[in-house]
């Protein structure tokens, strides 16, 4: 079993149907609010709920902001690159995949799944090496959308590029050194965008395996943005281009 914790996270996992052991709630917590619905949908769900001493919940979480509640969880199900191929074949629309190339700030990891679950995408992919998986503290920053997106983990994110090009796929790294702007990219094909790391960007395989580098322009004196703001803002480009469809 695995911990996740906060209002968002928690009842979005009771929400999606993930299999949850027990509900830890601290005995101080007004029952209210997101509250009051993941003790309405445990006792619902027939789930434990067990009430401790907030210390207890701040030991658990080694001090995280666990708002008053902690479920105990199943540990996270990777899905793999075929499930995500077909899985997004299914999707109403044309397929947007989002690929994280070493990515390994869980606050950035977890807007990233944030705004993609905002814009629909059908799917992330992330490598299995030298990058954050989904922790609670992913789970935390995502409020709740890492239940909602089939998160594939891959041994080689080029290969794994390489693969959705055979499919079809359109594939778009947003990197400083390219030379398109960020909203010059087709987006009437499946399409997949692909976020480098915080400090390196998209390495070399994988920067070679992308069809097309696109940069967002800059003009006051810092070099880039963040990883996350940076992918969000052409992840939200690309549905509006779509016509929020």
């Amino acid at each position: 079993m695995a911990l996740i914790w906060g209002r968002h996270p928690v009842v979005e996992a009771l929400r999606a149907n993930r299999s949850i052991d027990r509900v830890l709630v601290a005995e101080s917590v007004r029952p209210d609010g997101l509250i009051a619905e993941i003790l309405q949908r445990s006792r619902e769900r027939g789930i434990r709920v067990q009430y401790l001493e907030r210390q207890i919940l701040d030991r658990l979480t080694n001090g995280a902001n666990h708002q008053g509640v902690v479920a105990e969880v199943a540990e996270y199900r990777y899905r793999s690159l075929g499930d995500t191929i077909q899985l997004s074949k299914q999707a109403s629309g044309l397929p947007l995949i989002l690929a994280l190339d070493t990515l390994e700030d869980p606050q950035n990891f977890g807007t990233l799944l944030r705004s993609a679950d905002a814009v629909g995408a059908t799917a992330v992919i992330i490598p299995l090496h030298r990058a954050v998986g989904v922790t609670p503290g992913v789970a935390k920053s995502s409020a709740g959308a890492v239940e909602y997106l089939p998160i594939a983990r891959v041994t080689n994110l080029a290969k794994a590029l390489d693969e959705l090009k055979r499919h079809g796929y359109w594939v778009v790294g947003l990197d400083a050194a390219g030379t398109t702007l960020y909203d010059a990219t087709p987006v009437d094909v499946p399409l997949v965008l692909v976020v480098g790391s915080e400090e390196r960007g998209l390495g070399h395989t994988v920067s070679a395996s992308c069809d097309l580098l696109v940069k967002l322009p800059m003009r006051g004196h810092v070099e880039s943005l963040n990883a996350a703001i940076a992918g969000s803002i052409v992840l939200y480009d690309v549905w509006r281009r779509r016509g929020f469809v």
